[in-house]
């Protein structure tokens, strides 16, 4: 018997869900932390008292739609269920880097430790923005593959644009929507948190539809590298 013949190792997985999900998570991770800092662009402009500028999001809004490319690519390729086992996982790993940061923050800091309250002031979410951010993502990533999914059970390979676009109108909605109500309802004026849903969810779906072409390209390439796809020999069809 040779040293090695007892030794054993589950088998690699011949696709790339795993790639696929863990940039999903990593993105998702970022957009988090990066959301702590409100950011304000412009001048003050308004018109006929509604504040038109300047524009409020926040530092998660650079990545975040990306969640969503992803979220897209998720759903095109595996389907309902492969995209809601990402989605969970992301929720999932979401929490524990949450709570991870407040026990970290509650524990006393060394004599030398100089950026307690930097800490608590970046990582130490605010327990109401910790549960607006998942209660959007869960609301928004999960009706994102749902309507894709419901999409492509009508147009098969056809119309991928379309349900790319549909779906990200209606799941960055539920998620803004959720997100800025929990986070900042009744901390911001009435007027503010308009301007605050809106600059929100018309950059993510602008970020998504600009993203259109690389969306394609991921979906073309995945596809190909799935040996599980069914469709994996046919094409999208061109972006309009």
């Amino acid at each position: 018997m040779t040293p090695t013949s007892r030794t054993r190792f589950a088998e690699s997985p011949r696709g790339i869900f795993d790639i696929v999900v863990a940039l999903f998570c990593a993105l998702l991770l970022i957009s988090n932390i990066a959301a702590t800092k409100l950011i304000q662009l412009g001048p003050e402009l308004t018109l006929w008292g509604f504040p038109l500028l300047p524009l409020i999001t926040d530092g998660g809004a650079l990545l975040f739609p990306l969640t969503y490319v992803l979220g897209d690519v998720l759903a095109e390729v595996y389907g309902l269920r492969g995209a809601r086992r990402a989605i969970f996982l992301g929720f999932a790993v979401s929490v524990l880097a949450s709570l991870t940061f407040v026990v970290v923050g509650a524990l006393p800091p060394a004599a030398d430790y100089a950026n307690q309250e930097a800490f608590l002031a970046v990582l130490g979410f605010v327990p109401r923005i910790v549960v607006a951010s998942l209660v959007g993502y869960l609301a928004g990533q999960l009706l994102n593959a749902w309507v894709l999914v419901k999409l492509k059970e009508r147009t098969d390979e056809r119309s991928l644009w379309a349900r790319l676009l549909g779906s990200t109108v209606v799941g960055e909605a539920a998620d803004t929507i959720l997100f800025c109500l929990i986070a900042f309802g009744g901390v911001i004026s009435g007027a503010t948190m308009v301007n605050y849903i809106l600059v929100g969810y018309l950059w993510k779906v602008g970020v998504e539809a600009a993203f259109l072409p690389v969306t394609y390209r991921v979906i073309r390439v995945v596809k190909r590298l799935e040996p599980s796809y069914a469709g994996r020999a046919a094409e999208p069809d061109p972006v309009p």
